[in-house]
């Protein structure tokens, strides 16, 4: 990086390489759920399809949000490269734990970089920030409440076909 960039930037190298690497996370969760829209989709979830796929874009929209904020403040965004990426799950309620998973994994980022600026006083940032800490309540409440769905209305007979129903319509 020249000198002059350098010496305009708003944040730290460390703020930067957390910031990569939360962008690096967006993306495999968008990856994540794309996999899990196709697995659905081809299964006849077409709630559950529509909502992932919704998903995927959603934490592509997140990725680039995090990208943007990064050079626009002087650092340098890297655009990232997702690898491993499971395609093969054993049912729904599986799909919806994993998603569950991820979600809580992304809030621990979120809150872990949130630390990192609040000890570096990166003000900015922590304001930044905070769209994603509120983001990512909603995110794992939703995910919980489709899982509730699954005890709730129960797997059998057509169970599935309803929790695929109601999926179609949380918010």
């Amino acid at each position: 990086m020249s000198n002059h960039i350098q010496k305009h930037r708003s944040i730290t190298p460390e703020t930067e390489n957390l910031l990569n690497t939360q962008i690096m996370m967006e993306a495999q969760a968008s990856a994540a759920y794309l996999a899990m829209a196709s697995w659905a989709d081809i299964r006849g979830y077409a709630n559950a399809a529509k909502f992932l796929y919704d998903h995927a874009e959603e934490e592509r929209a997140h990725m680039l949000k995090i990208f943007h904020y990064t050079n626009e403040v002087g650092g340098h965004a890297l655009a990232p490269v997702t690898t491993k990426v499971s395609t093969n799950f054993n049912d729904l309620k599986n799909i919806f734990d994993i998603v569950l998973t991820q979600e809580i994994k992304v809030t621990q980022a979120i809150h872990q970089l949130v630390d990192h600026v609040l000890k570096t006083k990166d003000h900015m940032t922590h304001h930044f920030l905070q769209w994603f800490v509120e983001e990512q309540r909603e995110e794992e409440k939703v995910a919980r409440r489709i899982i509730e769905l699954f005890d709730i209305i129960g797997e059998s007979g057509i169970g599935m076909y309803m929790i695929d129903e109601a999926i179609g319509k949380i918010k």
